[in-house]
Order: structure tokens, then C-alpha cells, then sequence
């Protein structure tokens, strides 16, 4: 019972992000006590991922969090002489300017429910020409219960017979659809299951549809489920600190990987297909033969070109695009690799930035596919569960809709020795770890916080169609504003199982400089648009059409010093939220580095153990069980169309 938990624990983490799970398996891991706590009734944070009627349910929460009045705290009975509290947050304000509209036709009828749903999902549409926010913009009405929101549970997966594989990476359609249902207080969490396709009902697939590629907002509220939305948009190198980390914990069994198959460009109003290993180089029909040796040269030398600093030592004062300059690089290729292999920015990365970038992408090429990215299956918010399934099968201790109410510092030794929840239980530990969204506005006062801007985008087809419609694409388009910055396109295909199948899922992410909608609406009109019933008699469009959007703002906390935070008792870290970078680089190096202090000397995150090694007291006892054993598995009965990929760097048996 979650009001009725342990008094003590080694570690207690408020927050399920990525930082604060892998923080919590770590420890876990390592033997320590672990209470992992959240406010929400979501796994994730801002990491999450969402179904549709889930993110409609979020925004709806969103929307009524911002009416949160402090009621008069009774927990401040239970501060002694010698303590002194700092009250924690009930108001999340890391999500702003939300702005949600609905191009698809908007056909609903009161009997309108997404497939598999416990209950039916009454939703306004905000009108293409609509400037209001999510308070009256495709949300669920006041009577739809907020724990409709997805609550992504980590999804166990087959555990692979080969003890070293490292990651499935499936370059096949899957089948499966996912369970996304939470229970309000749980100590470990649950195992979700795939049904197939035959156990949910397809929306309209046997009616008529009256007119050709006609999509409406009943089907993708019908479909919901098939949607699997993220609020922050990344991809995971291939070679990353992220890759690395799953491999060695073994956590990678938790989750499936699909490639990124094609990196694309924007240029003169065009989007076209940019070549980045040796094969797309020479098989490219867009580059003459003389780029082709000219860009291979030049990639070739990127690759070692910490070992001839000569060649750019004169370089490093001036920017990484007027570095290509001096190169002997046409235009078009200047363009692609500053844009499309070190997607780095044109006016504020510097010479070695930009050579680290490229290096790093070159270096990531050809260990799981022909791009250097790989995409989880189901969305980002994967990966926190498979960490929070870890810590619970170490013994961590999980509740979800579990409000802090405060921490507890003592005044003579300035630790903070204790947190009170929302039933008054004093529980005491040694370390803590907050999610910055729990700080109140006065703890963050001195805080400087940057933004992100992000779109989330379902559209009808490619943005580059080509034979096949399973492509998942990444696509820079840079700035053409001073002070603006180049917007990252992340597009998701249906095998991803992130969409529906006719429609792909669009993430759109960029720094700040005004709100979402302006800094992202400029580009989404260049490579998309609206879906009207004009444009559906005709056979064929230039653009994918738009038939759904929402435009938010996310804090972004990754570069927040912790002297920033005021009165921090010494114990206390900060965990930070999603940062705008394209890999997750940042969300590891702050879990290590805070898993270092609170166990010096142990290692991060080691593999398990064999169960085969693991000798328990007693003769009667059974040996203990594997962590493939210790949580039912998911319909293990369904094959899997997978290839199981080992670290390439491992010999195989």
C-alpha cells in the first residue's frame, strides 16, 4: 500500500525522467534502498509518451493544473523545533503557450471512442483558424477522469537466449498494440502486454470510405491507440553513452530499435536525400563525380583529424561553416555536412565543433544500420520504464499519483533527513534526488532557464515519398531569421509504432526565441499543407497534408547549476529535464555523475547477474530468479519479427 510504506531508504528519487530512472536503477543496482516516487499518474515527465486520448488527457491536466490553489499544508504540524521545511510544488509550469489545432475533417459523433478505451473520449476541435489554447482546443471535458492519460508501463520483451545480445533492432512492421493502462498506487511496475492486431478492432476498415485518403478525426480518435506521441523528440546514437549504457546493464532486453533510414535535407525549397556512408555516397545521382571524391576526402580526414591539428589549428577562431569554406567543398556539399552530418549550428559552433560532430556521426555509421540513429519502438518515454523495471526488479520501491509535500532539513547539520508524502508519513533517507519541475518558484528564483519550442505534427504521407512508406526520416531546416535557430524534423512511420497506419507522426523541435508557434509554424508551412476537403477531390498533392497540430513550449533545465537553486541542503540533487540536443548524452553524464556521489567507487550500472551463480541460504529455496523471471512475460507466446543484434564489439560464442 503506497500510504503505507517503508519509513527508511537509502535513496529517494521525486520524478520518473530519464536521469532520475536511470539514477534509481543504478542505485538500485548497487544495492541500495530505492523509493522512486512521481506526482503524475504517468511514467516519464516531460519524457513521456503518450497515446492520443493520453495526450489529450495531459493537456486537459495541463489546463487545470494551472487553477492549483496551495491549500493550507497540514503537514507543517509535523515539523519539529529542530527542522525546518521546504515545500515542494504542486504546480508543474514546465509546459507553456500550448496551442492545439485540427485540420482533419471533424466528423464526430457522440458514439466516437478510441479502440480498447474503458470509457468514451468527448473532445472539442479547435478549427484551423483558431488562435485559442489548450483550454478549448481537442480536450477531453471536465467529466473524463485524468487517468485516461497513458501511463506507458515498461513492456517486457522475450528475453533473448543469447546471454551478450545487446539490442533488437526490428526492421520489420510490427503487429502489436500496447496495453497503456496504470494502477493509481503500485510498488513494482506492471508488466504491459502487446495484443495483436486481431484482439483490438480496427477503426473503418470495413466501411466505405467515401472518398480517396480521406482521414478524419474520428479515425484518429478511434486509432488512438495507435499512437505512441513523445513530448521531447530525440534519437539515440548508435555509438552514444545511451547505447552503451543499455548494452552493459542489459536493460536494451526491455526495449525494441528500429533504424533511422534515411537523413534528408532542405534546400531551395526542396527536401532530398543527403548521402552519408561510403555506399550512398557513390550511389548518390545527385553529386557529380568529382563532389563524390571531394566529400569522401574530406569525411575521411574528419575521421582522424585530431591527429593532423595542422590542418585546422588556423581554423579554430572562426565558425565551422566558414571553415567549410576554406575546404575544397562545393556549395551543395558545404551545405549537407554542415546541416545533415553535423547538424550543427551555422553561426555559433566553432571549427572543432563542428569536426567533433562530424566525427562523431562517421563513427556511429554502420554499427546497427546505414544511418548512425537508432529509434526506440513505442517512442522515447520507453526508455525511463525500462529503467524504472530495473530498479523495481533490484527492489526499488514505485508510486505513481504519490504527492512530496516537503522535504525535511535538519537545522543543525543543514541535511535534509526526511520527506513528508501526501498522507503525512515521515519517510527518512539518506540521499535525495527532485526533479526540478517539484521546486517551488522561490527555490528557482535565481535559476536562468532556457526554452524549447516543439510541435507535434500527424500528416497523410512523407515529406519525401519514395516506394516505400516506411521511412523514418531526420531533416534539418535552418534558420533564415538572425536570432533564430534551425528546426529538427523527426519524421515517424507507422512500424515505429508511433501512428496509425496511412499517417506519419512529425516531431518539430528547436531553441526558443518566441513561442512554439511562431518560431515552428513558418516551417511547417514550407514542408506541409492543412487537409481540406478541396484538396482531397484532387489525385495528387505537392505537400503532405496536415491533419493535426500541437505547438507547446518545455523548460529547458539541463545547463542549471545546482549553487542556482537557493538554500539546497547539501544532500539534495537536482535531476533536470530534457535538453534540446539530439541525443541523450546529457541525461547519462548526469546520472553518473550523481550516482558517483550518493555510491562513490561502485560501479554504474553493471550487467546482472547469471542466476545461475546466485546461491541463496537454505536448501529448500530455490535459486533465485533471472529478471526475465522475476516479471510475467509479455505475450511471449507472439514471435518476433526481430533481428537480434549483439554488440558488434563482442565475440561472438
Amino acid at each position: 500500500m503506497a500510504d503505507n510504506l517503508p519509513s527508511e531508504f537509502d535513496v529517494v528519487v521525486i520524478g520518473t525522467g530519464l536521469p532520475e530512472s536511470i539514477i534509481a536503477a543504478a542505485c538500485s543496482r548497487s544495492g541500495q534502498r530505492v523509493l522512486h516516487v512521481d506526482s503524475r499518474s504517468y511514467y516519464g515527465g516531460n519524457w513521456a509518451s503518450f497515446s492520443f486520448s493520453g495526450l489529450l488527457s495531459w493537456l486537459k491536466e495541463h489546463q487545470e493544473n494551472s487553477d492549483i490553489v496551495n491549500e493550507c499544508p497540514l503537514w507543517q504540524e509535523k515539523i519539529l523545533e529542530n527542522e525546518e521545511a521546504i515545500a515542494l510544488s504542486r504546480k508543474d509550469k514546465t509546459i507553456q503557450h500550448v496551442e492545439v489545432f485540427c485540420y482533419a475533417s471533424q466528423d464526430l459523433h457522440e458514439d466516437v471512442k478510441e479502440a480498447g478505451a474503458l470509457q468514451k473520449n468527448h473532445a472539442s476541435v479547435t478549427s484551423a483558424n483558431s488562435t485559442e489554447a489548450a483550454d478549448s482546443a481537442c480536450l477531453p471535458t471536465e467529466d473524463q477522469s485524468l487517468s485516461t492519460a497513458s501511463c506507458e508501463i515498461p513492456t517486457e520483451q522475450t528475453p533473448s537466449s543469447d546471454p551478450e545480445s545487446a539490442l533488437e533492432v526490428n526492421d520489420f512492421e510490427a503487429t502489436g498494440e500496447k496495453e497503456n493502462h496504470c494502477d493509481d498506487k503500485s510498488s513494482v511496475p506492471s508488466t504491459s502486454e502487446k495484443e495483436t492486431s486481431e484482439n483490438v478492432p480496427m477503426a473503418e476498415e470495413s466501411a466505405e470510405q467515401p472518398k480517396k485518403n480521406r482521414i478524419t478525426y474520428s479515425q484518429i480518435i478511434k486509432e488512438g491507440r495507435r499512437f505512441n506521441i513523445d513530448l521531447v523528440s530525440k534519437l539515440l546514437y548508435s555509438r552514444g553513452l545511451l547505447i552503451d549504457l543499455l548494452i552493459k546493464s542489459n536493460v536494451s532486453r526491455y526495449a525494441e530499435f528500429k533504424n533511422i533510414t534515411r537523413i534528408l535535407a532542405f534546400r531551395e525549397g526542396r527536401v532530398e536525400q543527403v548521402p552519408c556512408s561510403r555506399a550512398d555516397v557513390f550511389n548518390s545521382k545527385q553529386l557529380t563525380m568529382v563532389e563524390k571524391r571531394m566529400l569522401m576526402k574530406f569525411l575521411t580526414f574528419c575521421m582522424e583529424y585530431e591527429e593532423h591539428p595542422d590542418e585546422y589549428k588556423a581554423y579554430e577562431e572562426i565558425t565551422f561553416s566558414e571553415y567549410l569554406k576554406t575546404q575544397k567543398l562545393t556549395p551543395n556539399l558545404q551545405y549537407f555536412v554542415l546541416h545533415s552530418i553535423a547538424m550543427t549550428s551555422e553561426t555559433a559552433s566553432s571549427t572543432i565543433d563542428g569536426l567533433r560532430a562530424t566525427k562523431n556521426f562517421l563513427h556511429c555509421l554502420g554499427r546497427y544500420g546505414n544511418t548512425p540513429f537508432l529509434f526506440p519502438l513505442y517512442g522515447q518515454g520507453e526508455l525511463p520504464q525500462c529503467f524504472c523495471r530495473m530498479c523495481a526488479v533490484f527492489g526499488g520501491i514505485y508510486c505513481l499519483r504519490h504527492l512530496v509535500q516537503c522535504l525535511v532539513v535538519d537545522k543543525e547539520s543543514g541535511k535534509c533527513k526526511a520527506i513528508i508524502d501526501q498522507f503525512g508519513q515521515r519517510i527518512i533517507s539518506k540521499h535525495f534526488l527532485v526533479e526540478d519541475s517539484y521546486f517551488s518558484e522561490n527555490m528557482c528564483s535565481h535559476v536562468q532557464y532556457r526554452q524549447i519550442s516543439r510541435a507535434v505534427l500527424i500528416t497523410d504521407r512523407s515529406v519525401l515519398k519514395t516506394d516505400s512508406d516506411q521511412q523514418i526520416s531526420i531533416l534539418t531546416v535552418p534558420a533564415e531569421e538572425p536570432g533564430a535557430f534551425a528546426v529538427r524534423v523527426i519524421e515517424l512511420c507507422s512500424s515505429t509504432m508511433t501512428c496509425m497506419k496511412g499517417t506519419y507522426l512529425v516531431h518539430m523541435t528547436c531553441t526558443s526565441s518566441k513561442t512554439a508557434r511562431e518560431d515552428l509554424e513558418p516551417v511547417v508551412q514550407k514542408l506541409f499543407t492543412p487537409y481540406t476537403e478541396k484538396e482531397i477531390e484532387n489525385e495528387e498533392v505537392e505537400k503532405p497534408r496536415l491533419l493535426w497540430a500541437l505547438y507547446f513550449n518545455m523548460r529547458d533545465s539541463s545547463d542549471s547549476s545546482r549553487n542556482s537553486y537557493n538554500d539546497l541542503p547539501s544532500n539534495v540533487n537536482v535531476g533536470s529535464g530534457p535538453d534540446c540536443a539530439l541525443g541523450n548524452d546529457n541525461a547519462v553524464k548526469q546520472a553518473e555523475a550523481l550516482f558517483q556521489q550518493i555510491c562513490p567507487n561502485e560501479d554504474f550500472c553493471p550487467p546482472p547477474p547469471n542466476p545461475e551463480d546466485i546461491i541463496l541460504d537454505g536448501d529448500s529455496l530455490q535459486p533465485e530468479a533471472s529478471e526475465s523471471s522475476a516479471i510475467p512475460e509479455a505475450n511471449s507466446e507472439t514471435p518476433r519479427e526481430s533481428a537480434n543484434l549483439r554488440n558488434p564489439e563482442e565475440p561472438s560464442e
